[in-house]
């Protein structure tokens, strides 16, 4: 496959702790490669394909779909005009059911060697991408986490952080696969002169301490979503939109010559977090992250 001149990039679907491999391979033959999340288990083994590609020439791109949607996109045009004044607090909430079946589907699910942890790596690791997106980078992390329910597993199916931003905001993370029959995911952003709460991926709350003529349009338009159930119990119900625009996206920078809009060095972000999470929560504590 890698030989055919007419492949220009490749999608890389893998289990998590097995995107190096491959990712090496399509950079060394020539190939952009767009990469499920997480993008690798380690920073180590994502440093790793972010130096072969800048070396090669060729661009990563990390799936986070979630980025792509209209009411995160609002959100995040909202922060960077100061709308919220000064970042109070970053919350995010990933309360989800997976079965027993879910887990024992695959070999590698729940596994540290290929997994790279649990509800926190895998499911979780949407909401962690979107909060430091949003909130900016953190500075350190404390955290607990629990196997509650799936024993048969090696990692965590619950865990609660709280984390310090460089910006002095504070946040917390809760995330969990234990639960029935699970909820939709959360984001809830708070600043001195604004709130917005993303529920799946759409708004259910904007105000804002000054008001302006497009803030009512947005309300209205919250009124008219027919909530979906968004993978809380059921990973099929994921929408497709996310990674459609993601894959257009990918197509445009490679067309161009841009950056993909999360490249390999945003998909590292990410990662270093969920490991600082799993450090402070193996240590008992709080872990000052390296970037």
């Amino acid at each position: 496959m890698l030989a055919v001149p007419e492949i220009d990039v490749v999608c890389i679907c893998t289990p998590s702790g097995i995107h190096l491999e491959p990712a090496l391979k399509s950079i060394g033959a020539g190939k952009h490669c767009l990469i499920e999340k997480p993008l690798e288990i380690t920073v180590e083994r994502c440093n790793a394909i972010i130096d072969a590609a800048r070396r090669a020439g060729v661009k990563v791109g990390v799936i986070f779909p979630s980025r792509f949607y209209e009411a995160s996109r609002q959100l995040i045009t909202s922060i960077n005009g100061n709308r919220f004044g000064d970042l109070v607090l970053g919350s995010a909430y990933v309360k989800w059911h997976r079965s027993e079946a879910y887990y024992a589907s695959g070999r590698w699910r729940g596994t540290w060697e290929y997994d790279g942890g649990g509800a926190l790596m895998n499911q979780g690791i949407h909401s962690v991408d979107l909060l430091q997106w949003y909130m900016g980078p953190v500075e350190s992390v404390q955290a607990v986490a629990a196997n509650v329910r799936h024993k048969n597993i090696e990692v965590e199916d619950t865990i609660v952080a709280t984390l310090n931003f460089k910006n002095g905001a504070l946040g917390t993370l809760e995330c969990t696969t234990a639960v029935f029959p699970g909820t939709l995911k959360r984001i809830e952003i708070m600043g001195t002169e604004g709130t917005a709460i993303l529920e799946g991926d759409h708004l259910i709350k904007w105000q804002f301490q000054q008001e302006n003529a497009v803030d009512e349009q947005i309300r209205n338009s919250i009124k008219e979503v027919t909530p979906s159930a968004g993978g809380a119990s059921n990973p099929a119900d994921i929408s497709f939109v996310g990674h459609q625009r993601q894959l257009e996206d990918m197509i445009r920078a490679i067309e161009t010559g841009d950056e993909p809009f999360i490249n390999g060095e945003e998909g590292r972000k990410s990662v270093e977090i969920v490991r600082a999470i799993y450090e402070s929560a193996r240590s008992g504590n709080r872990v000052k992250l390296i970037s």
